[in-house]
């Protein structure tokens, strides 16, 4: 028989908020679970291993979206490493248009504070750059 643990425990032993736990469970990521008498929920070794999975996920970034594609892989228990890999190569692609994006921000942050001293007057260069239209 398997260990069940409730929301609390769960929480706990994956570092994970119960809120967000609660958040998983309302949009489905987290399949409903079985109750105790009282209404408790409790969480089979299953249960926490699809959390750990997902907090993972989310530590790597994948959307909201790319898990459920990925969930729905693996919950039809006939995927091919393939179609993992193509849900992965998206996630990929749109990593390196956020480094992209993150570097055009840096350089852009870098040019208008290169035109300030930090003196003591209120004339600031970076604060007229940012109400300057493009």
């Amino acid at each position: 028989m398997q260990q069940t643990v409730k929301r609390g425990k769960l929480a706990k032993i994956t570092g994970c908020n119960i809120e967000t736990i609660r958040y998983y469970e309302d949009i489905e990521l987290l399949k409903a679970v079985d109750r105790t008498s009282s209404g408790h929920r409790l969480y089979s070794s299953d249960d926490q291993s699809r959390l750990r999975f997902i907090l993972r996920a989310r530590e790597l970034g994948f959307s909201i979206a790319e898990l459920r594609s990925l969930l729905s892989l693996v919950d039809s228990n006939e995927y091919s490493c393939g179609e993992v890999l193509s849900v992965t190569c998206e996630h990929i692609d749109s990593v390196k248009k956020k480094i992209s994006d993150l570097r055009k921000l840096e350089r852009t942050l870098t040019e208008i504070s290169s035109h300030c001293d930090g003196g003591d007057v209120p004339d600031c260069p970076i604060i007229d750059s940012l109400f300057e239209q493009n």
